[in-house]
């Protein structure tokens, strides 16, 4: 891999795309169209706030909380450390006690999820690979700035999901969801992660790359 390369990172939008069960899917309708006579091409886009590759803000889980537009930028835009999960059910505490993280690190996690490209098939998996309790305490403990995982939620289907997405934005911790690890192996990469700005959003899809960087080094 070229260090001076940038891996997109974001999926791509589009109809019939994987989304979460009970959020809006996403939908593009061209209203005006240049091959039937219009002047211009025009389309209407219909979807939920978390489509596609998309960043949470406080404010989805926690009342009150911040929404996507006063989210700081600065945790979503700079050096950032993809470790690779091995366990290939859950993220524990102890898969990530020895990985030397951080205060301030932006972390991103690189499960079976990505080795089976789960968020390139159209349908919903319910098996993926999420976050236990005690590995979201201990990122907690860390002080990490954000935490990236690669399929539509930190927490499990049906299992966990509300707690740990409070635990971690009720820490400050932003949380982009939906990245696409394919290409991205392990090691430390500068980011560039922008959720559109949308007034008090609970969240908002967002263009995500990486770039392996040589100032920091490798991930061990």
């Amino acid at each position: 891999m070229k260090g001076d390369k940038w891996i997109d990172v974001s999926l791509t939008l589009k109809a019939n795309m994987v989304h979460w069960p009970t959020d809006p899917p996403f939908f593009i309708e061209r209203m005006r169209d240049m091959d039937k006579g219009d002047t211009v091409n025009l389309s209407k886009i219909t979807m939920g706030a978390h489509s596609g590759t998309h960043v949470d803000a406080p404010v989805h889980f926690i009342k009150g909380a911040n929404g996507v537009d006063q989210i700081p930028i600065d945790s979503l835009t700079g050096p950032a450390r993809i470790i690779e999960i091995a366990d290939a059910d859950t993220i524990e505490k102890k898969e990530l006690a020895g990985r030397g993280i951080k205060k301030g690190e932006r972390i991103l996690l690189r499960t079976r999820n990505s080795i089976n490209k789960l968020l390139h098939k159209d349908a919903f998996i319910e098996d993926f690979v999420y976050l236990e309790k005690d590995a979201a305490e201990f990122l907690v403990t860390c002080g990490i700035k954000t935490l990236g995982i690669d399929y539509l939620s930190v927490g499990g289907y049906k299992k966990n999901g509300p707690d740990i997405h409070r635990m971690l934005l009720g820490a400050g911790i932003l949380i982009i969801e939906g990245l696409d690890l394919t290409e991205a192996l392990p090691g430390l990469y500068d980011m560039i992660c922008l959720p559109v700005k949308i007034l008090d959003s609970d969240g908002a899809p967002a263009r995500v790359i990486v770039k392996r960087s040589k100032a920091f080094g490798e991930d061990k």
